[in-house]
């Protein structure tokens, strides 16, 4: 891969004097959807996909950007005074994001840079390619101008950037989980704190399978801001009756006590599953802890479950998906990970399955839905690096 970039990066931008490679990686949650930003847990892992990019510092204050992703594009130009979110900028508005909120933070950028980036996560599969991008760029400027920050601080930064600057209100855990990464292990994350812990992911005979529903979706133009708002206004309304901070603070006995004061059945819906998942993750991590894999895969199941009927961000293409996975013997457990409205289902499949849970829930899917779906076996790797 670092040859195949250098190679196109000279192409492109004329040589590769001075260029660096690096790599940052996608990541998958395992269990705790939609909690991030309602101060629960989560479970995310980095995966061994991800994105790479060549860079070099530029002697003027240009930037040039070129991804081998969307070639159509060609070369995107800003430059350091014109870092503002600009539709026809496209995917660069996501690097020029970081590097506005480097500045926002108080580090100076001495010097533009060219960028030529190319990814192997699937776009708008809901592994986080943005994302990738995000804490891939804050590595890049950390690595180029010898800022001081932490990999913890490269998460809150491309969050920063991508709320601020995108427009999208993400929590926290896609930039961390990627930032964070460590091969072969998982991070159970309060989100509220911070407070994280690295747990072991065995699967002595399966393997965690992706599966992408190819069904196109725009976190910023999907009800995901939508839903943030009603957990909001459903938090807003149980602080009239309990001292709490965030929804992820109630158990689920505490919350059915507490839901008449939310007036809206809908909104008692969406917090419903806020605090339900929050319990689960709490509970899956525990299992995985105790080897209890079986039981990790029925919470998995329930999660889609809710996802679907108390959240409803599944839809028709992550439905299909998850509920032909239940039907195939040999899978512990399968459900929507992301945002929803599309993106991608994670499954843990036994490894003498996984041949026939493609097959079969391909040919469902494809069936139903009208086109075919991707499936991808995964490693779980570790966080951003020099290559």
């Amino acid at each position: 891969m670092k040859e195949k970039l250098l190679k196109k990066f000279g192409e492109i931008f004329g040589d590769t004097e001075g260029a660096q490679v690096y790599f940052a990686p996608g990541r998958v949650n395992l269990i705790g959807e939609h909690t991030d930003y309602n101060g629960g847990h989560v479970f995310p892992c980095a995966l061994t996909i991800g994105t790479y990019a060549a860079a070099r510092k530029r002697t003027d204050n240009r930037l040039r950007f070129y991804s081998m992703n969307f070639e159509q594009l060609g070369v995107i130009e800003s430059s350091l005074e014109d870092l503002k979110p600009y539709k026809e900028a496209d995917w660069t508005n996501y690097p020029k994001g970081v590097i506005w909120a480097f500045i926002q933070k108080g580090m100076q950028i001495p010097c533009g840079m060219d960028l030529l980036l190319n990814g192997n996560i699937p776009n708008g599969s809901g592994l986080s390619s943005s994302a990738s991008v995000e804490v891939l760029t804050g590595f890049i400027l950390r690595e180029m101008f010898g800022f001081e920050v932490s990999n913890q601080d490269l998460a809150l930064i491309g969050q920063f950037s991508e709320n601020q600057f995108n427009g999208v209100n993400c929590g926290i855990m896609d930039q961390f989980a990627i930032a964070m990464g460590k091969a072969g292990h998982a991070i159970f994350l309060n989100t509220a704190n911070l407070a994280y812990e690295y747990a072991p992911v065995r699967l002595e005979d399966a393997k965690i399978v992706i599966a992408c529903s190819n069904k196109k979706r725009g976190l910023g133009d999907s009800k995901y801001n939508e839903r943030r708002a009603e957990c909001e206004t459903a938090l807003q309304q149980l602080q009239r009756l309990v001292d709490i901070k965030s929804l992820g603070e109630l158990s689920e006995e505490e919350f059915e006590t507490l839901e008449g004061v939310i007036t809206d059945p809908v909104i008692i819906k969406r917090a419903r599953h806020a605090v339900y998942e929050n319990r689960r993750t709490i509970k899956a991590v525990e299992a995985l802890k105790e080897n209890r894999i079986e039981f990790f895969g029925k919470l998995m199941n329930n999660s889609h479950i809710s996802l679907r009927d108390d959240y409803e961000v599944t839809g028709v293409e992550l439905d299909t998906l998850v509920e032909e996975a239940w039907k195939v013997e040999g899978v512990i457990g399968s459900r929507m990970t992301g945002a929803g409205f599309g993106g991608c289902t994670v499954s843990i499949v036994k490894d003498k399955a996984i041949d026939t849970f493609i097959e079969r829930v391909g040919t469902a899917y494809e069936q139903k839905i009208g086109y075919k779906a991707d499936f991808y076996v995964v490693e779980i790797g570790g966080g951003p690096t020099v290559l």
